[in-house]
């Protein structure tokens, strides 16, 4: 006789387990704990064979009957339910998205958070819609170029290229993995137009340099961004860097930053000499942040730093555009005036954390050229303070006149 829901409801466990059946093979389970679990009973090449079907009431009998009939469905085309089923679980777990979580899964580990934020952004927004759901070992050079080619669509030439590389680091992984044979992201270089660079915006000359320093001590926002705005010029870190840092990098009594290689764009630990005007910045700062891990804390949440919008918002409210001036300009201020001024090339490319070509004399040498640097960066803040104060100034060049 078939079940009703009244008599799976009213079932109760017993001491043994025991099964109440509906017909065609199936039947529920009553377990001594009182859960309650479908199985459909069949027979295939001459075998006697189970197959779950999950727990009642998550799955209801009339669920339960269409998985039956869906099952008999297979048996009538000579198909095993069971081996169907491992096969679907299978090509599930080979799907382009579960290729590239598993490889992220792999490699965020070694990942400054900026750069898995980075790589999640490009996997979910760029490449899932339109390649998510394939499986990996199908996916045909076309139809990537197809989910490339509606981010050029967009005008975001440069993020075409970076999520071809990204996809093509997936599909590397999908072969070692024996999920895919081909990476088709090989197969179309050169099919995508030209990423055209763009440098970061920047100012470099000395009068309009001290207008923006002025402007940024007069800024009426929020202190912390203000306290950040005016770090950023003397230190010319990567923005990413400077807003995440955090006190227990900072020695206020050395007058040193240290930035573990973790933090930096290129692996490596990053010394920044700080200069009085540095200093007197933290210790202004210290006095509102201290008790939060972040020297320059998101405004919402202590527990974060500020945004990575922040100071180039900052710098849009004091009526700097975007082709004016960038938070990542003030690198480029940096390293054109000390440039022109005479400073020696090597001391100033350490100071910008750019990495020797050799990575074994690179991983040795982020001390180099320290004390020249110290000198460096303590000239650099006072030449920004004559700027700012709109004196005439004279270059800064090192003590050796190089």
């Amino acid at each position: 006789m078939p079940l009703t829901n009244t008599v799976i409801k009213n079932a109760k466990p017993r001491e043994k387990p025991y099964k109440l059946f509906d017909g065609g093979g199936l039947y529920i389970e009553i377990r001594p704990n009182g859960s309650k679990l479908w199985r459909l009973q069949y027979r295939y090449e001459g075998r006697q064979k189970l197959l779950s079907m999950g727990s009642y009431p998550t799955v209801t009998l009339k669920q339960a009957r269409g998985k039956r009939d869906d099952a008999k469905k297979l048996l009538a085309d000579g198909i095993d339910p069971s081996a169907a089923r491992k096969a679907a679980k299978a090509a599930e777990s080979d799907t382009f998205l579960a290729v590239a979580k598993e490889w992220y899964a792999n490699q965020e580990k070694v990942w400054r958070p900026s750069y898995r934020e980075k790589i999640t952004r490009y996997i979910d927004k760029h490449l899932a819609p339109w390649l998510g759901s394939r499986p990996i070992a199908g996916i045909e050079p076309p139809e990537l170029l197809e989910a490339l080619r509606h981010i050029e669509g967009r005008g975001h030439h440069e993020t075409a290229h970076t999520a071809h590389q990204v996809a093509g680091r997936i599909f590397a992984y999908g072969i070692a993995t024996g999920r895919c044979r081909r990476n088709p992201a090989n197969d179309i270089r050169g099919a995508l137009a030209p990423a055209k660079t763009k440098n970061f915006a920047s100012i470099h000359d000395p009068k309009e340099i001290g207008a923006l320093l002025r402007a940024i001590d007069g800024y009426s926002g929020d202190f912390v961004t203000r306290q950040a705005l005016r770090l950023l010029p003397l230190v010319f870190v990567r923005p990413g860097e400077l807003r995440n840092a955090v006190w227990d990098e900072i020695d206020l009594d050395e007058a040193l930053w240290k930035i573990p290689a973790e933090r930096m764009k290129m692996a490596r630990p990053h010394l920044i000499p700080l200069s009085r005007q540095s200093v007197y910045i933290l210790e202004e700062t210290h006095q509102l942040t201290s008790t939060a891990d972040y020297v320059f804390p998101s405004i919402r949440s202590r527990g974060r730093p500020i945004s990575e919008n922040t100071l180039n918002a900052a710098l849009r409210r004091l009526g700097y555009t975007k082709d004016q001036m960038t938070a990542h300009g003030f690198r480029s201020m940096a390293s054109t005036r000390l440039h022109e001024m005479g400073w020696n090339p090597q001391a100033i490319e350490r100071q910008l954390a750019h990495v020797e070509r050799n990575s074994v004399k690179a991983a040795y040498n982020h001390a180099e050229h320290l004390e020249e640097r110290k000198r460096m960066m303590q000239a650099w803040a006072d030449y920004l303070d004559g700027l700012k104060d709109g004196a005439k100034v004279v270059p800064i060049h090192s003590a050796d006149g190089l």
